[in-house]
């Protein structure tokens, strides 16, 4: 943690995703407006706007009079939602994919990496919007469909750490003294592997928000009335020119998050590499 705080890059990251996940955690206090609450009589109001009740509305009103701050806000409880949700079972298969591609090798390595190749063949978003659109727009199977499609990344990585961790000297001493397979894995193996999975975990969390934020503003994401970043870009474009806010700032809410994210991820990269601590 000391190395990562260090790093000035990292600890704005840091603060970018602690900030994020705080106003989730806590936006019903952190909003006074309701997110999905209509009154067309405000529509399309500049930011700072203030109503009759002398509410401020900061970032401005959408289409239908709703606050967008208070939109983003709770918009920010789906993108990390989905985010932390497809990201464990993408991780979770991954890890265990590598794991065992890695340390048993032979016929079982070459049934887990055609399989590997044969899930990089599809376009991720070809198939994400085909499966969605057989399935139906939900929470749920936007979860499942980002979580089941992303673990070879996982797996590759796991498994290039194993295959060189299976050789190392402990290990061997841990095989020699007749180590079961599975406790030589969860006990030597898993440990040294962890570390470059959690940083392609943190990574790839920015990528499954971008990826969200996509399908919902394609209209395959969680469906209105519930605020979404990539939904609320969606009603904007229409209004570019004349109510810029719709767009501007939920894109500027994607970009700020998915920034945080990634300078973590390469502070974390940074901090848990030894080659990086000499």
């Amino acid at each position: 943690m000391t190395r990562l705080i260090r790093r000035r890059t990292a600890l704005f990251g840091l603060v970018v995703v602690v900030g994020v996940v705080a106003a989730a955690v806590f936006a019903p206090m952190l909003s006074r407006f309701d997110p999905i609450e209509q009154n067309i009589s405000q529509r399309l109001e500049p930011p700072g706007w203030t109503d009759g009740s002398g509410l401020v509305h900061l970032l401005g009103t959408d289409q239908l009079g709703r606050d967008i701050l208070a939109r983003i806000i709770h918009g920010s409880r789906i993108a990390l939602l989905v985010g932390f949700a497809a990201v464990a079972i993408s991780g979770l298969i991954g890890l265990a994919v590598g794991l065992v591609s890695g340390y048993v090798g032979g016929r079982v390595d070459d049934l887990c990496m055609r399989l590997a190749d044969i899930q990089l063949a599809f376009p991720f978003i070809l198939l994400a919007i085909a499966v969605i659109g057989v399935l139906g727009p939900s929470l749920g199977n936007i979860i499942v469909v980002i979580g089941v499609s992303s673990w070879v990344v996982y797996a590759r990585v796991v498994r290039s750490e194993v295959l060189s961790i299976r050789e190392r000297e402990f290990v061997q001493a841990a095989i020699a003294l007749g180590g079961d397979d599975s406790r030589v894995l969860v006990r030597h193996v898993l440990p040294n592997a962890f570390a470059p999975w959690l940083v392609v975990a943190t990574l790839d969390m920015a990528r499954v928000i971008v990826i969200e934020s996509a399908l919902s503003f394609l209209g395959l994401g969680v469906q209105p009335p519930t605020p979404t970043w990539g939904g609320m870009l969606a009603d904007g474009r229409v209004y570019l020119s004349t109510a810029w806010w719709l767009a501007t700032f939920p894109g500027v809410a994607i970009l700020i998050t998915v920034l945080g994210i990634n300078l973590l991820g390469d502070g974390l990269r940074d901090a848990l590499d030894p080659r990086l601590q000499v």
